[in-house]
This record gives C-alpha cells, structure tokens and sequence, in this order.
C-alpha cells in the first residue's frame, strides 16, 4: 500500500544556517560547515517558514521502506546541526581521544578502531585485549 504523503520538518537553530542546492543539504555554524548529498533518495527537501528556519522533507507516493527514508534524513540533518553545534568526542581506554564536527564520521573512526584491535580466535572472556568505546559525548555542554 502506498501513502499519499509523508513529511517531516526539522528545526534550525539560530546560529545555524543551512542552504539546499538540489538534494544537497550545507550546515553552517559556530565550529564550521558540513555538505551532505541525499540525490540518491528520491524526496523533495524546502525550507520552510518566513525566516527559513524549518527544513520539510516531503516523500509522495512512496510504499514503506522509501517512507522510513523521510526520517532518515531528518535524523541526518539534526546529527549535521549538532556538529556545527558542538564538538563530537569519545573516549576510548588507554586515553584515544577522537573529536571533530561531524557525528557520523567520529563514531564511525570509533567502530573501526574498536573493530581492528579485536582479540581473534581467543576467548574474549579471558583476553579482554582491544579498545573499546568508555564515554560518549559533546565537547561543550548544552546549555538547560
């Protein structure tokens, strides 16, 4: 079955700006600028509001694994505004320290660390070898 609409919308900060060239999505900030392509996701991404300070993401006629996409995105640009935002960082045993603007790229430098210094072909039981993911977090804290 397919749903005639599906959107969702995704608020902007003040002290953000972002900028649609097609379905490319550019996140300005206070720590920098992240460039993000969804040509390949077939959805209609506007800027919404007297001020653009709402972004609509609209998916017509889509069945339910192209309808899961509209949240996808929005969760995407929410993780790129919180990069410009503030700092990514995780902290892994024996002090590594990875940080930087862009969400998915420090976790995804985590995984692979933690993923390249597994024990094989031992009980991981035994040998607790590796590095692992301690504390996840934002550099500066949100302000409540």
């Amino acid at each position: 079955m397919k749903t005639i609409l599906s959107n969702q919308t995704v608020d902007i900060p003040e002290n953000v700006d972002i900028t649609l060239k097609g379905r490319t999505v550019i996140v300005k900030g206070p720590r920098g600028t992240l460039r993000r392509d969804f040509n390949h996701i077939n959805v209609e991404l506007s800027l919404l509001g007297k001020k653009k300070k709402r972004l609509g993401v609209d998916k017509w006629w889509g069945n339910r694994k192209e309808l899961a996409t509209v949240r996808t995105i929005c969760s995407h640009v929410q993780n790129m505004i919180k990069g410009v935002t503030w700092a990514s960082l995780q902290e892994e045993k024996d002090e590594l320290v990875l940080e930087g603007n862009d969400i998915e790229l420090v976790s995804n430098s985590a995984a692979l660390i933690q993923q390249a210094t597994t024990v094989k072909n031992k009980d991981i039981r035994k040998f607790l070898d590796g590095i692992y993911v301690s504390e996840k977090g934002t550099v500066q804290q949100a302000d409540e």
